[in-house]
């Protein structure tokens, strides 16, 4: 008798950090997200309306993407000081 079969295990999506340029699954990673509305926010579902950025869960990656404009670029539109500190923030609640 031959073994049963094992199901296919499933294919976990696969984004790229914006700070880092690393590939990694999508539950690795943070969304930054920018609503129709223009607000700038963390996105913890993953699912919410709007353009999106990736990132580690690192504050250097945040950090590093914000400096070198690719969080900009990402999300088509600048990003002023305090909404990254307020990111920075989230992101270690999110770690803890």
């Amino acid at each position: 008798m031959s073994a049963p079969k094992e199901k296919p295990k499933k294919k976990q999506p696969e984004r790229k950090c914006v700070g880092c340029n690393e590939r990694r699954t999508k539950q690795e990673l943070i969304r930054v997200l920018r609503t129709p509305e223009g607000e700038i926010l963390v996105d913890r579902t993953g699912k919410r309306s709007g353009r999106g950025a990736y990132l580690c869960r690192s504050p250097q990656c945040l950090t590093k993407a914000a400096r070198a404009g690719r969080l900009q670029n990402a999300l088509s539109c600048e990003i002023p000081e305090k909404i990254i500190t307020a990111i920075e923030k989230e992101m270690t609640v999110l770690e803890g």
